[in-house]
């Protein structure tokens, strides 16, 4: 259960004149669990003292982060080898003494290190902290050369009780129809690479998450997509 939603704005290490946009939720633990839309696929998550950042990248879409200017991570999530996802320069910025790196299998052989999860392996981070791989790919004629089936990872966490699905880049596939339970949802929408607005809405249909944040979705207009979903929070950061 969500006991609490705050949408908020911080200044960030992209510099004084830059802002990141923040949410703030509170678990059903009592914590609170922070997320920064940093850049299109790139998310960093604070909790209870713990750093966690799925896909860092360092330059996307005109916009450059300084990974060095923020918190070593605890944990750090990759879900495929794509550039807008898998950045060396950013995993090693981010990397200190304590940081698990957590890849899919061809991510883990290209960087050298990592610990690797398949589609279907869970991994027990802390007490509090479930991470479990989950498929993320293309079914659409013309499109699964970009995301084959199999190679890559979506991923959900369970931070103290709260459940996050991060798709990851993938379209509408039928393994949606078994993710329940969602609190918090982030769903691509990018053709031809991943979803196109339909697929988005149809995907969120599915799911049903509580909240749901639109996330790699370039320069896709998605004004239409919370009208058709009703019952669900849509945010729109700014993940272009």
């Amino acid at each position: 259960m969500i006991t609490c939603l705050l949408a908020v704005l911080g200044l960030t290490a992209m510099g004084q004149n830059n802002l990141y946009e923040m949410d703030e939720f509170n678990t059903p633990g009592g914590k609170t669990l922070t997320f920064h839309a940093l850049v299109h696929a790139s998310i960093r998550l604070q909790y209870d003292g713990k750093e966690i950042y799925i896909d860092p990248v360092t330059r996307q879409g005109g916009k450059t982060i300084d990974y060095a200017a923020m918190p070593k991570a605890n944990y750090i999530l990759i879900t495929h080898e794509h550039g807008d996802h898998f950045d060396k320069a950013a995993i090693q910025q981010l990397t200190g003494d304590k940081t698990r790196l957590v890849t899919n299998p061809r991510c883990a052989q290209l960087y050298g290190s990592g610990e690797v999860m398949a589609n279907g392996d869970m991994l027990q981070l802390a007490n509090d902290i479930m991470i479990e791989a989950v498929p993320a790919y293309n079914i659409s004629e013309g499109r699964t050369q970009f995301h084959p089936k199999g190679r890559d990872n979506g991923y959900i966490l369970n931070i103290d009780g709260l459940r996050i699905y991060i798709a990851g880049d993938t379209e509408d596939i039928p393994e949606m129809a078994n993710i329940k339970g969602v609190d918090i949802a982030f769903l691509p929408c990018n053709q031809p690479y991943t979803m196109t607005p339909e697929q988005l809405v149809k995907a969120a249909r599915t799911i049903r998450p509580k909240v749901l944040f639109p996330y790699h979705f370039g320069h896709t207009n998605l004004s239409a997509v919370a009208a058709q979903l009703e019952g669900i929070d849509v945010r729109i950061r700014h993940y272009e």
